[in-house]
């Protein structure tokens, strides 16, 4: 039994998408990191910039979704596009860089909703026990049908929408300096030194923006839902998270906003809030922001599980993990699998944390591993955009140049750029004043298991010499059929 329910609509994906980047904690915790780290005045122009790269990119990677409706998306294409071996290793990437997203939001889930419970109480609860109660309920409505998910993160997104709106017209109100746009939005930072360490936080906001083709599977219209819903989504992260680090700018005042989002962090709109309104609405915006949290966790469980589905259709991880619910049609082996990966890394850190800061498991439980996996993304981003192009010149289909040739092109380069960047600045996404092991090590988790990945597939095609060259020798690549 398959995926096949057919439910999901534009605007449901939409909301999958976004719940996924988290809106309230891109701009409350992404955001304020990337001026405080960086220094740098173009934060809110670097989210038009990679807004405009993932356009660029979605319209081969879309493209492909028309041809190759698999829940597998990034391992499915890089198999048909640059082979069957390389497929096998992106597929590793891609499920080891997912489980880093989605486990490592665990830990700011669990202290965000600790602190603010302990602080409302009076309690001490520790943030594994909140971690948990999240973990019960993602793993529950994960072998749920996915629109039922959809109705819960269309209400949490529209909120956090709303609070951030709020805070948005608040910091034009109550603006200390005149507002500044021609040095938040100067096209010639685009080129000016320590911007490739700002495009290497702003790519972070936008992680989960490709989950749209996952579902192709269970979208109303194959060949036009997730295309329309991926760059809807886009267009609005890119124009809502610029807009919104101006008004960050604006609200602190351009000469104290480095200062400001240095001293408070995550905490600068919560600061803001308590200054300028009522304690209720600040426990309601905590709250929210524990929510978004949440959303996340559910979006990107949802898209390891069908990960996880999609390897075990096609012969790379085991059978069994295929299996779906004979009533929800949920892949409730994958859901099962990602839960119980993220339940032991969340022991694993709730034995290291005890009698530690509350802030370590920020530091790293989360930092490390969201980082991680942003890294992962991103190559595999790149490698992608040159799989449509290898894909396309071995199919004719009546896909324009630009969509089979220049758009993925045109994005490979720039992803590539901004991966190095990532990779020149990856001490400095972990909060690290110095290079150290650290980060490579993280690195190494990541990359390790797709070589792995990749060489045993080469060993594979090795002991069947004789196999003619389009012939299916490896079982990963069940990917345009289920």
């Amino acid at each position: 039994m398959g995926l096949e329910q057919r439910t999901l609509t534009v605007p449901a994906l939409v909301v999958m998408i976004i719940a996924a980047s988290a809106p309230l904690t891109a701009v409350a915790g992404g955001v304020t990191t990337n001026y405080a780290v960086t220094g740098m005045d173009s934060v809110p122009l670097s989210f038009l910039l990679i807004g405009a790269v993932l356009l660029v990119f979605s319209v081969g990677y879309t493209a492909m979704s028309r041809h190759i409706p698999n829940a597998g998306a990034f391992y499915a294409y890089v198999a048909e596009g640059l082979g069957k071996a390389l497929g096998v290793g992106a597929a590793m990437v891609a499920l080891v860089s997912y489980n880093l997203m989605q486990i490592g939001i665990y830990g700011m889930f669990g202290f965000a909703a600790s602190s603010f419970s302990n602080g409302l109480m009076g309690t001490s609860i520790p943030w594994w026990v909140m971690a948990l109660v999240a973990w019960v309920v993602v793993g529950f409505l994960g072998m749920n049908r996915v629109d039922f998910s959809v109705k819960i993160l269309g209400f949490v997104v529209a909120a956090e929408f709303l609070v951030v709106i709020i805070y948005n017209i608040m910091a034009f109100s109550l603006a200390p300096e005149a507002p500044q746009p021609e040095a938040a939005f100067n096209l010639g930072d685009a080129v000016a030194p320590g911007m490739g360490a700002v495009m290497a936080f702003t790519i972070a906001a936008f992680m989960g923006f490709e989950s749209g083709t996952i579902y192709n599977e269970e979208v109303k219209d194959p060949k036009r839902t997730a295309r329309r819903a991926t760059m809807i989504a886009i267009i609005i992260i890119a124009c809502f998270y610029a807009f919104s680090a101006f008004a960050v700018a604006v609200g602190e005042g351009a000469s104290n906003v480095m200062g400001s989002t240095a001293e408070f962090g995550p905490d600068l709109l919560f600061v803001f809030f308590s200054a300028h309104t009522p304690a209720w609405f600040v426990d309601l915006a905590n709250v929210l922001f524990i929510t978004s949290l949440f959303a996340a966790l559910l979006a990107f469980h949802n898209v390891i599980a069908r990960y996880f589905y999609s390897m075990g259709r096609g012969g790379a991880l085991p059978k069994f993990l295929a299996r779906t619910s004979r009533t929800t049609h949920a892949p409730v082996a994958g859901s099962l699998a990602q839960s119980l990966l993220a339940v032991v890394v969340i022991l694993v850190f709730a034995v290291i944390s005890t009698g530690k800061d509350p802030m370590y498991i920020v530091f790293t439980m989360f930092t490390w591993m969201t980082n991680s996996a942003a890294y992962g993304l991103v190559l595999l981003m790149a490698l992608t955009s040159f799989a449509v192009i290898g894909y396309f010149i071995r199919h004719r289909t009546k896909d324009s140049v630009f969509t089979r040739v220049i758009a993925p092109l045109l994005s490979g380069i720039a992803l590539i750029y901004v991966f190095a960047q990532i990779v020149v600045n990856f001490d400095l996404l972990l909060g690290m004043e110095e290079p150290g092991m650290l980060g490579y090590i993280l690195q190494a988790i990541v990359i390790l298991p797709g070589l792995i990945g990749w060489a045993l597939a080469l060993f594979m095609r090795s002991r069947t010499p004789n196999a003619e060259p389009d012939q299916d020798i490896l079982p990963v690549v069940s990917t345009s059929q289920h």
